[in-house]
């Protein structure tokens, strides 16, 4: 299997308590997330992430493709990191961190994902044409949905 990597950073003017409180709770995820994509999130708790919480989420990646995405929250570190980790979806793996940095006049927001695909070749010829193009856009469209909540350092 071939590894991928996606590593997204963005510069928010808000505290990194305020964003940790937003993105540490599951049900805000919905909210920066592309309305295309029908992304529903099955856990409706308030109650902040912590290691070994179960996430599952229904999301259509592509039209008429509808599927059950089961994420576990595995390393947090509060206010600074949190890992969530895919035991069901739609890759064959996935490993995303959520990295938080005081940075001045705000907070740095990191975006670390390892990723891979299952088909083999196949999945291999599709990632260039499909799967990276689909993540780079679900990442873009998450920048601007924080700018509109939070704001932007220039």
């Amino acid at each position: 299997m071939k590894l991928y990597e996606l590593e997204v950073t963005q510069k928010v003017p808000a505290s990194i308590q305020t964003l940790w409180d937003f993105f540490s709770n599951a049900n805000n995820l919905s909210k920066i997330t592309p309305p295309a994509l029908g992304f529903q999130s099955h856990h409706l708790g308030k109650e902040e992430v912590h290691p070994g919480m179960i996430i599952t989420h229904r999301v259509s990646p592509f039209p008429g493709i509808r599927l059950q995405w089961i994420t576990e929250i595995s390393h947090v570190q509060a206010p600074f990191l949190f890992v969530d980790e895919q035991r069901f979806g739609p890759y064959r793996f996935w490993h995303h961190q959520h990295h938080f940095s005081e940075i001045t006049g705000g907070t740095l927001i990191t975006d670390r994902i390892h990723y891979g695909l299952s088909f083999g070749w196949f999945g291999q010829m599709a990632h260039p044409i499909l799967v990276r193009p689909q993540l780079e856009k679900i990442f873009a469209y998450r920048k601007k949905a924080v700018e509109k909540l939070f704001g932007v350092i220039s």
